[in-house]
């Protein structure tokens, strides 16, 4: 006697997912850079480019490149830089920015996650940075501020710091406030500003330029000081500027008050 027929069965389909496509992320990164070598990736220390992509490959699961908008010195702080990176994730940018933040350590934080064209360059996308110099200028050391400020004792001329500034504004060769630069490195730069105001005895030196040579804040800032203490004129600095001698300025001020405060861009991201 025949079986009876099983009933048949619609065989199921396998659900296939496809693999999330790459997306480019750029976020708005704030550290303290006292513990820090640099930003930038390198054998002999800790580095913030070196902390962000090991968070984004734990994050991922596979090695992450990381770019930054600028290199940064040991010790220079930035609530400001911009780095960008490519992921293939159906994540959503600010979760992004919430899982970083998680298995980032603690003197470094990432925020303003968002997706941005696939060719985003922070350095060379940038039309504009500036970074602030902060002085203590008190009778006695501020304790809390010894990470995040210069502390000089004794008065200074504020007036004649905020006429030298000037002098630094426009496009130029920064040769002789900068440190070596690479072969085949332009030095010159176009600084849109440059300003010293004081609030209680705190002074604030901003430079916003489209671009910066190494250690050319520093210098800049270690330049108005000696005015400002009257131990160089401004037209001894001027001369040094305008003859654009490489490293003719040798003095530079400590990394610790230094801090990028923020970059620009004409598309592609607005922190």
């Amino acid at each position: 006697m025949p079986r009876p027929r099983q009933p048949r069965h619609p065989q199921r389909r396998k659900r296939t997912t496809d693999p999330a496509a790459a997306k480019r992320f750029a976020a708005t990164v704030s550290y303290d850079g006292t513990d820090f070598v640099g930003s930038q990736v390198q054998p002999n220390g800790r580095t913030v480019q070196e902390e962000l992509e090991r968070a984004a490959e734990r994050l991922f699961g596979t090695p992450t490149r990381v770019d930054l908008a600028g290199r940064t010195d040991s010790g220079v702080h930035a609530r400001g830089q911009v780095a960008a990176f490519t992921a293939a994730t159906r994540l959503e940018a600010a979760a992004i920015g919430r899982a970083l933040n998680a298995l980032l350590p603690e003197d470094v934080a990432v925020r303003a996650v968002r997706e941005v064209p696939p060719g985003f360059d922070p350095r060379r996308w940038a039309r504009r940075r500036r970074y602030r110099y902060t002085i203590a200028n008190g009778e006695a050391r501020d304790p809390l501020a010894r990470r995040y400020a210069w502390h000089l004792e004794g008065n200074l001329d504020l007036p004649a710091m905020q006429h030298l500034a000037g002098a630094f504004a426009g496009r130029r060769d920064y040769s002789a406030f900068a440190g070596k630069l690479e072969p085949g490195r332009s030095p010159v730069r176009t600084v849109f500003e440059t300003t010293v105001n004081r609030s209680g005895d705190w002074l604030y030196i901003d430079i916003e330029a489209d671009a910066f040579l190494p250690q050319m804040v520093r210098r800049i800032t270690a330049a108005l000081v000696r005015v400002g203490r009257h131990a160089a004129t401004e037209e001894e600095i001027v001369s040094l500027l305008h003859q654009a001698r490489p490293g003719s300025f040798i003095h530079v001020a400590p990394a610790r008050g230094l801090c990028l405060e923020r970059v620009w861009y004409d598309e592609g991201y607005q922190p």
